[in-house]
């Protein structure tokens, strides 16, 4: 098992992780919901840094080397400023209410 963080620095770009959340509501998870070996993927930000990304969880090193849908890359202009692999020690899902996760998160919520 793989996991992947992956961040871009949005400053000079214009955008900011408030204005990509109509792309990941209308584009981006419905896209990632179809991507064979990905088991979680899950969007990230921090608007005081400037800084939006992802973390990717994998089934395989086969898996996290496929080739990704790069619509993020084109929408801010230049490719992460940060992509890291790392091999996957130990996975635990804790307890919880809510079985499904589909529904979080921030972009999830239509203004």
């Amino acid at each position: 098992m793989k996991a992947a963080v992956v961040w871009w620095e949005l400053e000079g770009t214009g955008l900011t992780a408030a204005s990509l959340r109509g792309f990941l509501r209308d584009e981006a998870v419905d896209r990632f919901a179809g991507v064979e070996g990905l088991r979680l993927k899950f969007w990230i930000s921090d608007p005081e840094t400037g800084r939006w990304g992802a973390v990717l969880l994998w089934e395989s090193a086969e898996a996290a080397a496929a080739p990704l849908p790069a619509r993020a890359a084109e929408l801010i202009g230049r490719p992460p400023a940060q992509y890291t692999l790392f091999d996957v020690e130990a996975v635990v899902e804790g307890r919880h209410t809510d079985p499904d996760l589909s529904p979080a998160g921030l972009a999830r919520v239509v203004p």
